[in-house]
């Protein structure tokens, strides 16, 4: 994807749902797009349409070079480790950006990360 303000939220809210089922998710801009910058919050539900901000989801997608990257991070725990995914996938601690272990739930957004990065990356 050449310019990530053409990005369909939608399909990113979906993406979110199959990775981190039965929870449904809602996508709300942060910042205005910019052509190789984007964030967002990926706003939670349960299946029954309650919020459940705890496990709202922060999406950075930034281009580095030729190749864009995808941040994610629990929006509303600053202590919870980072997910770097580029060619790889690298937890970081938040507090001192140290690579770190997964965290608990980790393979689901680690899945998260790589449906996204397939949906912005060209071919």
């Amino acid at each position: 994807m050449g310019d990530l303000r053409e990005l369909d939220l939608a399909l990113l809210a979906r993406a979110a749902e199959v990775c981190c089922q039965p929870l449904r998710f809602g996508v709300v801009p942060v910042q205005a797009p910019l052509a190789d910058e984007l964030t967002l919050r990926l706003e939670a539900r349960d299946p029954l349409g309650e919020r459940q901000p705890q496990v709202d989801l922060e999406l950075e997608i930034y281009r580095s070079g030729s190749e864009l990257n995808v941040m994610l991070s629990r929006a509303n725990d600053s202590n919870t480790p980072l997910l770097w995914q580029g060619q790889h996938a690298v937890w970081v601690e938040a507090v001192n950006g140290q690579r770190c272990s997964a965290p608990e739930g980790g393979a689901s957004l680690e899945g998260l990360a790589r449906r996204i990065r397939a949906l912005i990356s060209p071919g």
